[in-house]
């Protein structure tokens, strides 16, 4: 079902709401992006597109295969050609993109479900013990950590303020905060407080922090001082990460509807519905008018960004609670029955499929027409020509 409305809508407020009505020209805040060799967050970029700048050769071989020992649960990250992946045993692992050998390893201490954040020297890590690290980029060696509330699910993002040159880290917790952290030293930055869990990662736009979490709402926050500046009810509780694309924050909910808001406004756009039953803990990839995203009904959905109207449903087989991504004219996704595909982003038919032997829960990582993807079974692949 389709709808086009301002329901569940929450007000802006106080002095954001001003800043708000001149929302493109904040759009230029440097944050991370995607390169042709690097994908150095979750979903490639500070605003979780999930979107390639580079397109896939035509064919795909495994090039390479590492075994990190245990259940590989966050999604790779990918820079200065280097792979880093977490594992569920508490290592943090780098290896090389062209060869798969390992650089170093670091054990934190506790299992690691969110994908850590590559940042020039630095990688950034999130534990399910509630603590914050950052690690040597080169080495894996501990420079600061830092305690939080409660258990953490979601990637660690983000934010650079132009008129300080302050960098702060965005990581949201199951105490329900989501923290903005000095990057340099961990110190506290400023916090805002839900009512429930944040599972997802918070997208990073301009001056703006946005994110979802277990009360059901997707939040908008400066990312200057940590002031609400809207909210909008989902009317369920909200698994994934947002993607950010367009003037739009795109996230999927418990209950399987797939809710565009327009960021200026803070008002839905419009709302997709998969069938009753079915939930989204995947987070949507944005290309221009293409969204691909995965649903725990066994298929991956795409509709247009623009309208929401349905383009294409492909069926796994299996749930998709992985984050497909986009890359030119094709869409790459694992699934849970262990597969590895690639279809063709106008009409969902597939091109390619790989099948790992282990189901794929975390997301694919794709610089330069090469995929590398983490499995179940501790394994860390990469495919490419």
């Amino acid at each position: 079902m389709l709808s086009d409305g301002g329901a569940g809508v929450g007000l802006l407020k106080g002095p954001l709401a001003a800043l708000l009505l001149f929302f493109p020209f904040i759009l230029r805040a440097q944050a991370l992006s995607a390169s042709a060799d690097s994908w150095p967050t979750f979903r490639g970029n500070g605003a979780l597109c999930g979107a390639a700048a580079s397109p896939l050769p035509s064919g795909l071989r495994q090039v390479w295969r590492f075994v990190a020992g245990s259940a590989a649960l966050s999604s790779p990250v990918i820079g200065r050609g280097s792979v880093v992946v977490a594992s569920a045993d508490g290592a943090i692992a780098c290896v090389s993109l062209s060869s798969g050998r390992l650089r170093w390893k670091r054990d934190v201490g506790a299992p690691v479900e969110a994908s850590p954040l590559l940042d020039g020297g630095a990688v950034y890590v999130g534990a399910s013990d509630g603590t914050v690290l950052r690690l040597d980029a080169a080495t894996g060696a501990v420079a600061w950590r830092v305690a939080t509330g409660a258990r953490i699910a979601g990637s660690p993002n983000l934010h650079r303020q132009s008129s300080s040159g302050r960098t702060l880290l965005l990581v949201g917790s199951y105490d329900g905060t989501m923290r903005a952290l000095d990057a340099k030293d961990g110190s506290a930055a400023w916090a805002f407080h839900t009512n429930n869990y944040i599972n997802g990662a918070a997208a990073v736009i301009g001056n703006l922090v946005i994110f979802g979490g277990c009360d059901a709402r997707l939040h908008l926050v400066s990312a200057l001082d940590g002031r609400e500046a809207g909210t909008i009810d989902t009317g369920s509780y909200i698994p994934g990460s947002p993607a950010v694309s367009g003037g739009k924050a795109f996230v999927g909910n418990y209950a399987g509807r797939l809710t565009a808001v327009r960021v200026a406004t803070a008002s839905v756009s419009w709302t997709y519905d998969a069938e009753e039953g079915a939930a989204f803990f995947s987070s949507p990839a944005v290309a221009g008018d293409w969204l691909v995203v995965g649903c725990r009904d066994g298929r991956l959905h795409c509709v247009n960004a623009r309208t929401g109207a349905k383009r294409w449903t492909w069926t796994a087989g299996d749930a998709v609670d992985g984050s497909p991504v986009i890359a030119g004219d094709a869409v790459v996704a694992g699934t849970a029955d262990g597969r590895l595909v690639v279809l063709g982003l106008a009409d969902g038919r597939p091109r390619w499929s790989w099948d790992i032997g282990a189901p794929l829960t975390s997301s694919p990582a794709v610089v330069g027409g090469r995929v590398v993807v983490g499995g179940s079974d501790g394994t860390l692949s990469a495919f490419g020509e």
